[in-house]
């Protein structure tokens, strides 16, 4: 990152080495347990946005993608091999290498940023930074070890215990520490609910997702499944509560702690859900004719440390310092996607950040976030940067930033820059 040039007009302009984006497709994102792709699987929606991405660039042959970084955080993907075979699957050669990536929350950005850093030192021209999950099927599987060393477990230093801390009780620790109030959190739920359904009833999400078909299993009145398998096509995220009411979220529970304020109404939703992203260098673009289809590219991103106990806080650490590696001020960025894990830890860097007016003004998740929309784990970062850019082509804004707050203790942030 040093040796990248610094300022925005060194940001905004184009070279033959530019790491390029030329599509970024997502699946809807849906309930965990109870949504519309909770008899998928993990693998399946993989190969639907892997497929996606060859059909959106057909002149682009498959042999050209050199290799293909899957973020995805509470299965493996059985070892990486049904994503590998998920890959071969719609029509990848097997030229084309596989590989997974786990950063928790940030795993599909880590692998764009990953994709990007193979294809800056030569060793790739061409690659695919993607994220799967599906929370139905996994969560609680590895989410928090159970077969642990005991020293870890036991351990003198309490960074390391925390690392095990459930992310809801990392919540209420930024909420009661950094003085978010309840009625803060439920009002900013609200409004990413009712951002979201904006956005999804105004079509600003149709160019981004792309439909699943899939099967949907029902239920008796025992609520056991039936045996059915009923061909489905899901084609919207189902997670929006577009009638919700701030009556209706403050009668909830908190969900943490008897005496606590983070609840199942200001909490990211257990989700389900697949994105892909196709990077390329400007100059191979420009070699294959493919220039014309370029969206935008992926600058740069930053990864920090910080407490586990407080893990929320990562993006006001995160994002400073990728602006201060790239030289850039906070009223450069015409929009940001900051991952609500939670409202309480959204509300502190929106304060901490100094963005709470650009939120109020629609800079800041615009289109709602995981709150409404959901948050499947290793997916997110790769979501989040398809509405980013696909927003920002909406709007004719250029530069934007991706962050989320990360498990066990860290923030990401990722810019990028929409052509």
């Amino acid at each position: 990152m040093a040796s990248i040039p610094k300022g925005l007009k060194a940001v905004l302009s184009k070279a033959p080495t530019d790491t390029v984006i030329l599509s970024s497709l997502r699946t809807p994102i849906c309930r965990a347990y109870k949504g519309q792709l909770r008899d998928a699987f993990p693998e399946e929606l993989l190969s639907v946005v892997l497929k996606a991405t060859l059909d959106a660039n057909p002149n682009l042959n498959p042999s050209e993608i050199e290799d293909v970084a899957v973020g995805v955080v509470l299965s493996e993907l059985g070892g990486s091999k049904a994503g590998r075979m998920a890959m071969n699957h719609v029509g990848y050669p097997t030229s084309t290498s596989f590989y997974t990536v786990n950063r928790a929350c940030s795993s599909s950005l880590q692998s764009i940023a990953g994709v990007s850093a193979q294809i800056a030192t030569g060793m790739i021209s061409v690659g695919i930074g993607a994220g799967t999950e599906h929370m139905t099927r996994n969560y609680g599987s590895r989410a928090i070890p159970t077969d642990l060393w005991p020293a870890l477990r036991h351990s003198e230093n309490r960074h390391a215990r925390d690392c095990i801390m459930p992310m809801g009780e990392t919540s209420e620790n930024v909420a009661k520490r950094k003085g978010v109030s309840r009625a803060d959190q439920d009002a900013f739920a609200l409004e990413s609910h009712l951002r979201a359904a904006r956005a999804r009833e105004s079509g600003a999400f149709d160019a981004e997702i792309v439909p699943v078909h899939t099967r949907f299993e029902p239920v008796d009145a025992s609520g056991a499944k039936t045996g059915e398998q009923n061909p489905i096509v899901v084609s919207s995220d189902d997670g929006i509560r577009a009638n919700v009411t701030l009556e209706a979220l403050a009668k909830l529970k908190p969900a943490f702690a008897k005496d606590g304020t983070s609840t199942a109404g200001n909490s990211s939703q257990v989700s389900d859900g697949a994105a892909a992203t196709l990077l390329m260098r400007r100059s191979t673009a420009t070699a294959l004719g493919l220039g014309g289809s370029i969206l935008g590219k992926f600058v740069g991103a930053k990864t920090v440390g910080c407490d586990p106990d407080e893990m929320g806080v990562g993006p006001a650490i995160a994002i400073p310092a990728l602006l201060k590696s790239l030289g850039l001020e906070k009223s450069e960025v015409d929009r940001w996607e900051i991952n609500e894990a939670f409202a309480s830890q959204a509300i502190y860097c929106l304060r901490e950040l100094g963005l709470e007016e650009d939120w109020v003004k629609g800079k800041v998740n615009p289109d709602g976030g995981a709150i409404a929309l959901g948050h499947p784990l290793g997916a997110t970062g790769a979501r989040m940067t398809s509405t980013l850019l696909h927003g920002l082509g909406r709007t004719g804004g250029q530069v934007g930033v991706v962050s989320m707050c990360v498990g066990t203790g860290m923030g990401m942030a990722g810019l990028f820059v929409r052509e």
